[in-house]
């Protein structure tokens, strides 16, 4: 980071812009804002889940999440570039399958909520499905790395499964859709 944050406001932005990491300037209701703010509101929330009481090797997983998501991050604010490595798409596939392993198959369609933490772990979800949502948009119009789109869709399969494998270590079933029809 070649210039370090001494003062947090700089007034650049009052007339609705914001910078990009190559120095160009868009305005601040941009696609690109728009999926920037979508994985910071994402790692947010990640953040909040980790205020729960959780196994090490799930804090583990989550802060190295947090990094990646970062990492996402600065390769949207920078046209071009990229930043997550498709080995942390296969590590979350194999986080997936190791906290998948021993739940219950799924035969019904699940609601958010259980625990505290799987309400959170849905949470991070769905803003993760919109931050995939908005990376597609962004990939119409500019580039986009396809490990990128695979990292977020991937995490969302992972906060899914997760939010299941956080219900069962807090002794508490998944809340079952009932058709009401």
């Amino acid at each position: 980071m070649g210039n370090r944050l001494s003062k947090i406001y700089t007034r650049t932005g009052d007339d609705g812009t914001t910078g990009l990491g190559d120095g160009s300037r868009i305005d601040k209701d941009s696609l690109r804002v728009e999926a920037m703010g979508d994985v910071d509101e994402l790692n947010a929330i990640i953040g909040m889940l980790l205020t729960e009481t959780l196994r090490e090797d799930v804090v583990a997983a989550l802060t190295r999440v947090q990094h990646d998501l970062f990492d996402l991050g600065g390769e949207i604010c920078i046209p071009g570039h990229a930043m997550v490595k498709a080995e942390r798409v296969t590590q979350l596939e194999q986080l997936l399958d190791a906290l998948n392993e021993p739940l219950e198959p799924l035969k019904e369609f699940i609601l958010p909520g259980g625990s505290r933490g799987a309400a959170v772990c849905h949470l991070a979800r769905t803003v993760c499905r919109r931050a995939e949502r908005q990376l597609i948009r962004l990939s119409r119009e500019s580039e986009v790395t396809a490990v990128s789109l695979q990292y977020l869709n991937r995490l969302s399969d992972l906060l899914f499964v997760l939010a299941r494998a956080l219900n069962r270590d807090a002794g508490q079933g998944d809340v079952l859709w009932k058709n009401q029809g």
